[in-house]
This record gives C-alpha cells, sequence and structure tokens, in this order.
C-alpha cells in the first residue's frame, strides 16, 4: 500500500512538461473557470454559515458554567466541519461536471505514452462523459460523508483526534484520486469495474488525492491548476496500471 501511495505520488513528476509538450492547457480552461467559481461559492456558504451554526450549537449547552468555553469549541467545531464538507462538496462537484473536458484529455495523454492513436476502446459522447461523471461522483460523495460523519466525531476525543485527522485527509485524498482516476478508466471498464479497479489500486487513487488535498491549501493558484496536474499524474497512473495488468493476462493466457 505504502509503495503504491509513493508511486501515486511520484506520478506527479514531469506533468508540467507532459502538459505542454502534448498542448493540453487549452483543454483545462473551462475546468479551471468551474474550480474557480466553485470554490468561490463555497468559501462564501462557509463564511456565512461558520457563526450561525456555531451559535446554534452553542445553544444546547443550557447552563451557565463553561457557556463561553462551550460556545468556542462549537465555533471551532463547526468551522472545520463546514470546512471539511467544503472540500468535499468542492471535489465532486469539479470532478463531475469537468468530466467531459478532461476525458479527452486523459485519451490524448494515453495515445502519446501507448503509441496507439486511434484506440478500440469505448467511444462516449460528451454528455455520456458528463453523466458518468456525475453518477460517479455522486456516488463518491455518499460514500465520503458516510466514512467522514464518525471521523469529524472522533476529532473531539483528545489523542484519538490526531489519529482521526489523518484518516479524514486519506479519505478525502482517495476520492480526490478516484474522481481523477476515473477519466481513464471510462474508456476500458464499465461502472462497476472501475469501481473494482480503483479498490484494487487504492494506493494509487491516494497518492494522487494527497498531492490533490495539499494543492488545495495553495490560496487561488492551487484550486486553478489542481485539476490539470491530478488529471495528467492520475492518466499516467492508471494507463500504467492498465498495461501491467494487460501484459501479466497475456503471459497467464500464453
Amino acid at each position: 500500500m505504502l509503495k503504491n501511495i509513493l508511486l501515486g505520488i511520484k506520478s506527479y513528476s514531469g506533468t508540467f512538461k507532459l502538459m505542454k509538450e502534448l498542448k493540453l492547457w487549452k483543454y483545462f480552461f473551462i475546468p479551471m473557470v468551474i474550480s474557480l467559481i466553485t470554490a468561490s461559492l463555497i468559501g462564501v456558504a462557509a463564511w456565512s454559515l461558520s457563526s450561525s451554526f456555531g451559535e446554534f450549537i452553542a445553544t444546547l449547552w443550557i447552563w451557565d458554567f463553561g457557556k463561553d468555553t462551550f460556545t468556542s469549541i462549537s465555533t471551532l467545531f463547526s468551522g472545520l466541519i463546514i470546512l471539511v464538507l467544503g472540500f468535499i462538496l468542492y471535489k465532486h462537484i469539479v470532478m463531475a461536471l469537468s468530466a467531459p473536458f478532461m476525458s479527452p484529455v486523459s485519451e490524448k495523454i494515453e495515445a502519446h505514452l501507448t503509441g496507439v492513436e486511434n484506440h478500440d476502446h469505448k467511444k462516449t459522447s460528451f454528455n455520456e462523459q458528463l453523466w458518468r461523471g456525475i453518477k460517479i461522483n455522486i456516488r463518491n460523495l455518499g460514500k465520503e460523508l458516510l466514512y467522514t460523519l464518525p471521523l469529524l466525531l472522533l476529532k473531539l476525543i483528545p489523542v484519538v483526534n490526531i489519529f482521526s485527522a489523518i484518516a479524514l485527509f486519506l479519505l478525502q485524498a482517495y476520492y480526490a484520486g478516484f474522481g481523477s482516476m476515473d477519466y481513464t478508466l471510462e474508456r476500458h471498464f464499465n461502472y462497476k469495474d472501475s469501481i473494482d479497479f480503483v479498490r484494487k489500486n487504492r494506493g494509487a487513487a491516494i497518492g494522487n488525492g494527497i498531492i490533490f488535498m495539499l494543492f488545495l491549501f495553495i490560496p487561488v493558484i492551487g484550486i486553478i491548476i489542481v485539476l490539470p496536474l491530478s488529471v495528467t499524474a492520475a492518466s499516467i497512473k492508471t494507463i500504467g496500471i492498465i498495461q501491467k495488468n494487460q501484459l501479466e493476462q497475456n503471459i497467464i493466457n500464453n
């Protein structure tokens, strides 16, 4: 697992060079706009809701003693919840809406790496790619929220909250990497097989997603370039895994 995570991270090396060589930046303009608008809307919503949500939680403390302390803790906790949920929503909204623009990018990278311009993989239309992106990200959103809520509650427990924070970050990284890998998988596998593929290669997904999540902490620039970099890196890694699996299967068959 750790080895695959590191390999997923390593796949980011050379991404800028490859994007320049294949002239991919023109394909990223609309996804970058989507990313910036989505992040801005979520940021404004989080700013306006955090104090209100904190005050609401504080009303649950009916006693006078410790009121100020509980209010401070509830405000901090509400801010954390909104921040985490904001990251989650941002990922899946941007990845779903960017699917029709990212799939051709992944296809060009695959043609470059394999030397096969006209592949015989499944052909999909703009609408089919958009629907696939929405479908996979709604599924991932539900799963991520299901696992996130218990981890957020664990953050209220001293010492344990350190490990829950790490688990929460890796969970978000996994689903970020999942979304980036699916732009390549949609040509090779159906919905169910794609999910199974990522499960078997979760280390690669986490590695890709770790860099994705770290870029989100870079103001403005990180939000703009995170998707182009993560999709390019994920395409390189996913294509490599698919080729390796095909080679191993051919050896077994022969």
